[in-house]
């Protein structure tokens, strides 16, 4: 593969005006579809398999034009002063609202009235007007959402609070400026790293480039593929993340050659073959990890595991042959004043230790305790995971400024905590030979349970085979009362189907999160075992060895379960919240642990990879292994170091969104790249390669002749340069300044 890549590098670098060209058309290719394309106009949620959403599917064939995936929404009233809804003053601003409401848009589905509904509060002070749209909420029209949202203008100013809630005002995620200063972080990061704007500039435009392709194309394919904003969303923060550092090694090994007194070309070369093998096979694990979310059945985490796989993809692809092209436009430049200077003098800068060699050298003079140091620092940090509460974000998360925050506090504080996730039950009575009095008993039986505080009566279709009942429980959706008022509710349903014939299900928004937890506590195992074994059959085939790929493993699992720790102290137990914009401290969204796992592990094994490939480089060249250790560092740490400050500083500025999914996935990044970097690859890795010494690197040699040689530390294609005529000899090449 080093030669190959090698080949590849000195190709793109002589024809660097085309390879530039190539990557430029293809960006405003992609641009010119993004920009074309129609907006996306659906985002459906499904999650094969579960109970919810057999109960969902039964509703749209039973219930035709019920529009059972259709946008809702709840325009809540709350009088003024001692005031009551039904004063007449108060009901005819209401009827005034309700009547905006139906004639705003011809998308409305329908508008109930509050006072024949019952939803007016037993104190009379709280009433709200339920809204039901045709269509769901990624397809409802700007006219349409102005009009819900001036419906209450009029009635406000008559005294009254008029809060909306619902799925209808769900837009996509709004992005600050905090992601343009994790940007602008990361561009500090390289110019102190490199010495050099154009050094630092260069990952920084590939990396956007990349990125601009990858959310380009997603943007174009939306309403194909039918894929959601988060889609998006994710693929830019991955993409931007890797595309830097992978940029960032190309282009450190790059000028680490220029050191050396290669010609510029040969540079290139070696660069992309070296650290280009690194930079594919890191790229592998992170698709791999994406790519098997597949695994839990979910189509939309599937859909942005594999946008993001293919931004990653597109990251890599742009790694091996615009970067070299563009160092090829770059000149001497790409060298700071001072390199520039010493570019005839190697061995000065070779001699002196820099805090890479000094630290190295102090873990292998006391591994034990940089071990113990490290195992029991990320554990205590994991503690808080014994507590994990799973669920999904509900408006009662939404930052208190935000008008679906208030109105889900008005219909708690006036109808109760469960009014703002109602159930639906769904009763099949076609196999049923009396379905009103199975519909009767489901009722019933519902209505004696502990923890529901309202039972509407059944609602049949017009074929009279299914029934509809809505079930208010007394705590809020998310809270674990309500899981269990779901489950007895299910229970329940086995021993009427028994009696009756008649099927009971469970589904709506709190429901579905109910299943869509247990479907990713289910998978995590598989996935796990599916992620982390693939990655050790590709790590053992670049590192030729056993131990260390366990070692890179089991050092994921800790740092990923240490960050999942500080997830749960952050957003479900407050701690720090208002340093990170959690106002509501809830449940943790449920495929925070799966999506961690696939996510931290394939961005983990970057630095697993970059690091470690110059320790083994330098093993195979006959040091010993605790001079590898210190060599390795001595070249890699202070670049590594620099990619994970440019990956934290990524995923730290998306903790700035409006929207919780986003900055609960870019804290838990930020802080796992963190732990993984720091404590577990800079400190962990070495004291326990320190501590295995030679059976680190050893394989035995029935693995050695199955497993195929990669050659990832280019030592092929250096006995192939050095014997070629006319290719760099290594010691006896004459140094060229650059």
């Amino acid at each position: 593969m080093a030669t190959f890549l090698y080949k590849l590098g000195r190709l793109a670098f002589r024809r660097r005006r085309y390879v530039a060209l190539i990557w430029v058309a293809l960006l405003a290719l992609a641009g010119f579809g993004a920009a074309s394309a129609s907006t996306a106009t659906s985002s459906s949620f499904s999650i094969p398999g579960t109970e919810a959403q057999r109960a969902f599917d039964l509703l749209e064939q039973r219930f035709p034009g019920g529009s059972a995936d259709g946008a809702t929404a709840r325009v809540v009233f709350k009088a003024p002063g001692n005031e009551k809804m039904s004063d007449p003053a108060n009901k005819a601003e209401v009827n005034k609202v309700i009547r905006e409401l139906k004639s705003g848009s011809d998308q409305i589905a329908s508008v109930s009235d509050p006072y024949t509904a019952g939803a007016v509060s037993k104190d009379g002070s709280t009433a709200y007007v339920s809204v039901s749209y045709k269509v769901n909420s990624m397809e409802l029209t700007d006219g349409t959402r102005d009009a819900l949202e001036d419906a209450g203008h009029a009635a406000q100013k008559s005294g009254m609070t008029v809060e909306i809630g619902g799925d209808a005002l769900m837009v996509i995620p709004e992005t600050g400026a905090t992601e343009i200063i994790g940007v602008a972080l990361a561009a500090i990061v390289l110019v102190i790293t490199f010495g050099s704007l154009i050094a630092a500039g260069l990952p920084l435009l590939t990396a956007l480039i990349g990125v601009g392709i990858g959310v380009s194309t997603i943007t174009a394919l939306a309403n194909v593929l039918d894929l959601g904003s988060t889609t998006s969303t994710l693929a830019m923060m991955i993409g931007l993340a890797v595309g830097i550092d992978y940029a960032l090694f190309i282009v450190s090994r790059y000028r680490a050659e220029l050191a050396e007194g290669r010609e510029r070309e040969d540079a290139a070369g070696r660069a992309v073959g070296t650290a280009g093998s690194a930079v594919v096979f890191a790229g592998l694990t992170v698709v791999i990890a994406l790519v098997g979310l597949a695994v839990v059945n979910i189509p939309m985490l599937s859909k942005m595991g594999f946008a993001a796989a293919g931004t990653v993809a597109i990251a890599v692809l742009i790694a091996l042959t615009l970067v070299p092209a563009l160092l090829g436009f770059a000149g001497k430049r790409v060298l700071g004043r001072k390199a520039r200077k010493a570019a005839g003098a190697p061995d000065s800068a070779e001699d002196k230790p820099n805090m890479g060699t000094r630290w190295a050298r102090f873990v292998l003079r006391k591994p034990v305790w940089v071990l113990l140091v490290g195992v029991i620092g990320l554990g205590t940090v994991a503690v808080p995971v014994a507590s994990l509460e799973m669920g999904l974000p509900d408006e009662g998360s939404q930052p208190t400024s935000t008008t679906q925050r208030r109105a889900y506090d008005l219909l708690s504080d006036g109808f109760g905590p469960g009014f703002n996730g109602p159930l639906m039950v769904v009763v099949d009575t076609a196999d049923s030979s009396d379905g009103k009095t199975a519909a009767k008993q489901v009722t019933d039986e519902i209505s004696g349970m502990k923890g529901v505080v309202a039972v509407t009566p059944a609602q049949f279709n017009k074929a009279g085979d299914t029934a509809m009942i809505t079930v208010v429980p007394k705590d809020r959706p998310s809270s674990v009362d309500t899981e269990n008022v779901v489950h007895a509710i299910r229970d329940a349903g086995k021993d009427i189907k028994s009696d009756t014939g008649a099927e009971v299900l469970v589904t709506g928004s709190t429901a579905m999160n109910i299943d869509f937890s247990q479907k990713m506590n289910d998978a995590l195992l598989p996935y796990l075992a599916l992620v982390v074994g693939l990655a050790f059959l590709l790590l053992m085939v670049v590192f030729r060895s056993v131990l260390v790929p366990l070692k890179a493993a089991l050092g994921f699992l800790l740092s990923v379960v240490a960050a999942l720790g500080a997830v749960v102290a952050v957003f479900q137990w407050g701690w720090l919240g208002s340093l990170f914009g959690v106002e509501q401290p809830g449940p943790i969204m449920s495929m925070m642990p799966i999506f961690m796992v696939g996510v931290v592990f394939g961005l983990a094994m970057d630095y697993e990879v970059f690091l470690v490939t110059r320790m083994r480089e330098a093993y195979v060249h006959g040091e010993k292994p605790g001079q590898a250790i210190v060599t390795g560092f001595r070249h890699g740490a202070r670049v590594v170091t620099a990619a994970a400050v440019i990956m934290m500083a990524v995923f730290a500025g998306f903790i700035g969104s409006s929207e919780q999914m986003v900055k609960m996935i870019g804290f838990s990044l930020a802080i796992a790249v963190f732990f993984d970097a720091f404590v577990v690859r800079m400190a962990i890795v070495p004291a326990v390669l320190a501590l295995l010494g030679h059976r680190a690197w050893s394989l035995p040699r029935w693995l050695d002749r199955i497993l195929p040689n990669v050659d990832v530390e280019g030592e092929g294609l250096r006995e192939q340069l050095d014997e070629t005529p006319g290719g760099d000899t290594g010691g006896e090449r004459e140094l060229t300044r650059v």
